[in-house]
């Protein structure tokens, strides 16, 4: 009963905040000095890489297992399944190789709606760890936003981008999912893109060129894309991609990392998160238009001469360090009768050779042509590569990003964690899926490169490092979106009142180049710096969010960000906001769970917005601290 009593003063809350924010944009009275209001937008999610469930669309008997798959059932994530059944469980999950096609025996496809994406595998105990969207969800109801205003748009995350065209029209129904948001709420609509799925939007962008007229490109985007959201968005590729490819990556679950490596390989969109060199791009012609019946013409890539002079392709280091037999023989794992022939070749007393593969020759195909003879699947890398991305009829998605031609873009990432930037890898002497092991890892951390016993290692590190997941230069490659002038701004991620807020203004930015902020850092405090352009391309905006700390994988859960987007979102429809963004000066509390205790002044944080209101049930002080009913002007001072 306390825990009930509390809820309800906390939708209250929630309620009366949303009346606020109603009113503040005219929707209550009709004000119409804004653009567009609030009711109007919607909100549409672009789901990561295995962010989306998968359920079974075949029946399929599991011996030895008191698990069966059935239509609907939960493919992934099924987590009893996974560990009673495996064998069953990866037919549902692999894809042929060479033409992406089901198992003969079980078939998988995406969910749909909001629950395919909230959490992978609800439950009691599985549900908290297999969190993805839930949070975002649950902030957005708190604050009132409508049922039919968010939308998600799951996709198949194992298929490479032509063939969820191919296979599910899925970047036609994208098309009729902004069209229809449009019309049944009247604006247009924010995107929601989070790591791979900010690589299926620029798909979609770049598709949607060869679906509408030139000239009403531009005015489509306008009408239907408001701002655009890229969320730890991998716009170089991760070297992660590396690793779960040669070695497998199983991202905690109770498989092996063999088995992970085999079904990473078996997805085509596996080498769509792959690293790839800043100064090689493809050609910039509709093949569609001009080779469609005709077998395809596949971009070339055009490398500019810096990635032959500069070293590392433009990352930190040599992605890929291999050791190879010396003298190649007639596979990877030669016959008994061979060597017997050749006991004291070079096979068995030779040292084995180490080569070093840059990102340009890892997207380009080089790596794995060079261990096609010693790995059975390099192969099938290279067809996927050569097909799927090379030969792709919209784009080669191995090349750098331009700008979306979006009126408001945001890039946002986490910074300064550990993040891994290259491999050293050895043969095993097992077979595939095994034969590869890993015998060094190179991260970047705090500027510098450190091995994995944590010497330092040479070559050009980063002036921070990543997100855990994907390395500072992928992720900060949108800096090259912004201006000549930028302005910067460096404040706390937790509510704070102005005093440790540093900005700098018509900040000289040279492309290709970062952008290093001279500010100061207090210890233990974890900051936003903001990089903000809204002069450079007259009516367009772009920003640039770093977060201290964020991990690439929760990231989207953090209420952080999901407070920094309500509030530039709730300026940029207010009709008297005054300025291009939403100010940082203050950063009060929001929600309930925002207000907390102060033990030095024995009283509850921000006083003028938060009150003590003790509910039975309360554990600990910070708990009672709660929103005043009369903070009816908590929003202004944001304008």
């Amino acid at each position: 009963m306390p825990r009930r009593r509390r809820r309800r003063g906390d939708l209250a809350v929630a309620a009366a905040l949303a009346t606020v924010l109603l009113a503040a944009v005219g929707v209550a009275g009709g004000d119409g000095g804004a653009e567009f209001d609030y009711r109007k937008l919607s909100g549409i999610i672009i789901p990561g890489f295995a962010s989306t469930q998968l359920r079974a669309w075949s029946v399929l008997d599991c011996p030895y297992s008191p698990f069966d798959f059935n239509p609907l059932d939960s493919v992934w994530l099924d987590t009893a399944k996974l560990f009673s059944a495996v064998n069953c469980w990866l037919k549902c999950m692999l894809l042929e190789p060479y033409n992406q096609t089901d198992h003969p025996e079980c078939k998988s496809r995406p969910d749909s709606g909001l629950s395919a994406i909230t959490e992978l595998d609800p439950g009691y105990i599985t549900g908290p760890l297999s969190s993805v969207w839930k949070e975002w969800v649950k902030w957005c109801v708190e604050f009132g936003i409508e049922a039919n205003a968010i939308i998600a748009v799951p996709y198949d995350w194992r298929l490479p981008p032509s063939m969820l065209e191919e296979r599910d029209l899925y970047f036609h129904k994208l098309k009729l999912t902004f069209e229809i948001a449009l019309k049944l709420r009247g604006g247009p609509s924010l995107v929601f893109a989070h790591s791979m799925g900010n690589n299926v939007f620029r798909y979609f962008l770049e598709w949607l060129k060869l679906e509408i007229a030139p000239k009403h490109y531009i005015q489509w985007l306008d009408e239907h894309i408001h701002a655009y959201f890229a969320v730890g968005a991998p716009l170089l590729g991760s070297t992660e991609a590396v690793r779960a490819a040669l070695s497998g990556t199983t991202f905690g679950l109770p498989v092996s990392e063999g088995t992970a490596r085999l079904m990473f390989n078996a997805f085509g969109s596996s080498l769509w998160l792959m690293p790839f060199s800043k100064y090689c791009k493809a050609d910039n012609i509709y093949w569609k238009h001009f080779f469609e019946g005709k077998g395809g013409c596949p971009h070339r890539q055009q490398c500019d001469e810096a990635e032959y002079t500069s070293e590392y392709s433009g990352w930190p280091t040599d992605l890929v360090s291999i050791e190879v037999p010396s003298v190649r023989d007639v596979g990877a794992y030669p016959s008994i009768m061979d060597i017997t022939e050749n006991i004291t070749s070079s096979m068995e007393c030779g040292k084995p050779t180490l080569l070093s593969f840059s990102a340009r020759e890892v997207s380009d195909g080089t790596l794995f042509k060079t261990i096609e003879d010693y790995d059975p699947q390099s192969k099938a890398l290279v067809y996927q590569l050569e097909k799927y991305y090379q030969g792709d009829p919209v784009l080669n998605p191995l090349t750098p990003w331009e700008r979306p031609p979006i009126k408001n873009v945001f890039c946002i990432y986490g910074i300064d964690s550990k993040t891994e930037v290259g491999y050293y890898f050895a043969p095993s002497g097992k077979p595939y899926p095994d034969n590869w092991i890993i015998t060094d890892i190179i991260y970047e951390f705090e500027g510098s490169l450190l091995s994995r016993s944590g010497n330092s290692v040479s070559g050009k590190p980063n002036n921070s490092s990543g997100d855990g997941t994907v390395s500072y230069n992928s992720l900060s490659w949108c800096k090259n979106w912004l201006g000549p002038k930028v302005n910067i701004t460096r404040a706390p991620q937790a509510e704070h009142d102005g005093s440790d807020l540093q900005t700098v203004m018509n900040i000289d930015h040279h492309h290709d180049q970062d952008i290093l902020p001279n500010m100061t850092r207090a210890q233990h405090v974890k900051y936003i710096t903001y990089y903000e352009d809204a002069e450079s391309l007259p009516g367009w905006r772009t920003a640039v969010w770093e977060l201290d700390k964020a991990n690439h994988r929760n990231i989207v859960r953090m209420p952080v960000l999901m407070r920094e987007l309500w509030l530039e979102m709730w300026h940029d429809l207010h009709p008297e906001s005054k300025s291009k963004f939403v100010t940082k000066a203050f950063r009060g509390p929001l929600r309930n769970e925002d207000c907390r205790w102060d033990y030095a002044k024995a009283r509850c944080g921000f006083p003028e917005h938060c009150e003590y209101r003790y509910i039975f049930g309360d554990v600990h002080l910070g708990m009672s601290c709660r929103l005043k009913n009369t903070s009816t002007n908590l929003l202004q001072q944001y304008l």
